[in-house]
């Protein structure tokens, strides 16, 4: 196989679904990016992409993980209190 031919048959995809021009490796950060927002653990997003080091993922996609340290945050005080902060903010 040519190695430009997943890149040939993507574009021919994307023309024939009437989107514009996406280059895959843009598709690639795309994924990356809806793992980590959906909570799933930065080391198995690091093994899904092939980056050889967990250092990589994170700075390469740091942009989303203040969020996942605001959620790991809620996650650890549910844990110590029980109760979730929307739960707080209803007793008031």
């Amino acid at each position: 196989m040519r190695p430009d031919s997943v890149t040939h048959a993507w574009g021919k995809a994307l023309k024939r679904a009437g989107l514009p021009s996406i280059r895959c490796h843009e598709i690639r950060h795309t994924h990356a990016t809806l793992m980590l927002k959906a909570g799933v653990h930065p080391r198995v997003v690091m093994e899904r992409l092939g980056h050889a080091d967990i250092r990589t993922t994170s700075q390469t996609h740091s942009h989303v993980l203040p969020g996942l340290q605001e959620q790991a945050a809620l996650a650890f005080e549910k844990g110590i209190t029980g109760v979730t902060a929307e739960q707080a903010e209803a007793v008031g």
